[in-house]
């Protein structure tokens, strides 16, 4: 007859995974909530001692993949990713999240209990930091994204950039976990406990204090998208129709106070090095006017370009986007530089995935940019998270963001990651007006860069020797819950 902890076993694992699956499908994707991110991993990871490793890896690889799946409407019907694709997305993170619980397991159970709650998160945040470096998507999918309502949180995002947010989210329920562990003396559960809390309760308490900055000055900014027609040419009826309609929203947002306005990336398509229309606009209300063009003008090289006519120029200044999208862009050549507007306030021109990628942000920084203009085209579903991924860049660089994005979200954001005025584009015109905080922001991130993502490497290393290095375990490891 089966004993009762073997009768539990079973029961165990099924509600560990299903609780994890749960949090996870909840705590990530598109629209996450972010204190349920904290916890999801705490179920597969109370269980991962008290099962054999096998069955803890089984157990966390279903959650996360189960889990995963909230991402299936928007890669398979919004963005229409192939199915190989799909589940590469989806299984790749749930198998690198069974390895960390792996390695978590296996030093707690070699009584390297502080080292087993910190390896949790450290080897996350290596493969993350691995993956932004492959990767053509840049940090699209860290964990850190998910805590862009959590103000205090993110402020950490301007010392260590977005590895020190992900590895705080992990280092909770590893923390939590440990505690709970059997077998694990009371003097080893303190170190891990203090360490826990002070590292919590120091970054809470730096991003309250630095969420209390002034600014040194505002800015009034109108955003604006008219979600059809789909990037006419400029000389035909439907672009010079559309122009007209951008050149009435434009004059309202400008007679509401605004002293610069943007609309969305590739709202024309052109092979002209101007436009008239929206360089009279600016001279005649003294307004910045940002305009999204497809540009053709060169046939060697056609371009994702950002075009802004300030009021008093005789040209437009031009930006071309770095970062293309594989499969959707690839007509587009890459652009090779930087673009800051003459005059003050200092403003850069990027566009839309150029700002999934944290090396656009660390060089405006470098030129000691204050605010950066972006046009964006969105997936409808994913306007919130990819919004709060350009945000990201201004916390951990230092400048205020405004972002009009088509089928997506207008947001106007400060250096601190606020969003001081926001309306949804997502399937209709959206426009939106606030006066945007501005500051001189130098961040630590902005000079020293990914270290922590390449002090998470070298611990990640001192954790694997600790765990594979032969030392002799203590007897009780022997027996957990139905292990052999």
């Amino acid at each position: 007859m089966a004993s009762r902890p073997d009768r539990l076993a079973p029961l165990a694992w099924l509600v560990a995974t299903a609780l994890t699956a749960l949090g996870w499908w909840f705590g990530s994707g598109v629209q996450p909530l972010w204190w349920v991110t904290w916890l999801a991993p705490l179920p597969v990871l109370w269980l991962a001692p008290r099962v054999p490793a096998p069955r803890a890896a089984l157990a966390t690889l279903l959650a996360f993949a189960l889990g995963g799946l909230n991402q299936w409407t928007y890669l398979h019907a919004h963005i229409g990713l192939p199915m190989p694709i799909i589940v590469y997305l989806i299984a790749m993170p749930s198998l690198v999240m069974a390895l960390c619980v792996l390695l978590f397991r296996r030093l707690l159970l070699r009584g390297r209990h502080l080292a087993a709650t910190l390896a949790l998160p450290t080897a996350w945040v290596a493969a993350e930091y691995i993956n932004s470096l492959t990767s053509p998507h840049g940090t699209f999918g860290s964990l850190a994204y998910t805590q862009m309502n959590a103000l205090p949180v993110i402020q950490v995002a301007a010392i260590a950039g977005i590895w020190g947010i992900t590895f705080l989210v992990l280092l909770l329920p590893a923390a939590i976990a440990t505690q709970l562990a059997p077998h694990v003396a009371k003097r080893d559960r303190i170190p891990v406990a203090v360490t826990a809390a002070f590292l919590i309760i120091a970054t809470v308490a730096y991003g309250s204090w630095r969420l209390e900055a002034p600014a040194t000055t505002t800015m009034r900014i109108g955003l604006v998208s008219l979600e059809k027609p789909i990037r006419p040419a400029l000389d035909d009826a439907d672009g010079q129709a559309l122009v007209a309609r951008y050149v009435e929203a434009i004059t309202r947002l400008a007679n509401a106070g605004a002293q610069a306005v943007l609309i969305p990336e590739t709202s024309f398509a052109t092979s002209a090095s101007t436009v008239p229309a929206f360089a009279a606009l600016a001279r005649q209300h003294k307004v910045i006017v940002g305009v999204g063009i497809d540009f053709k003008g060169d046939p060697r090289a056609e371009r994702n370009m950002l075009m802004v006519f300030p009021s008093g120029a005789t040209a437009p200044a031009t930006y071309s986007k770095r970062h293309l999208i594989p499969g959707f862009e690839d007509h587009y050549t890459p652009g090779d530089s930087y673009t800051l507007l003459a005059g003050t306030p200092r403003i850069g021109l990027t566009v839309c995935k150029d700002l999934d990628f944290h090396d656009i942000g660390r060089a405006y920084a470098e030129r000691h940019a204050q605010l950066l203009l972006v046009p964006a085209w969105d997936f409808s579903m994913d306007g919130w998270l990819h919004s709060r991924m350009a945000i990201m860049r201004g916390v951990e660089s230092g400048f205020a963001i405004a972002r009009a994005a088509r089928s997506g979200r207008l947001t106007l954001s400060d250096d601190r990651g606020r969003v001081v005025a926001e309306a949804s584009s997502e399937q209709h015109d959206a426009d939106v007006v606030g006066d945007l905080p501005l500051r001189d922001t130098r961040t630590l991130y902005a000079r020293w860069g990914d270290w922590f993502a390449w002090l998470s490497l070298m611990a990640l290393t001192a954790w694997l020797a600790l765990a594979f290095l032969p030392r002799r375990a203590p007897r009780w490891i022997e027996a957990p819950l139905s292990a052999s």
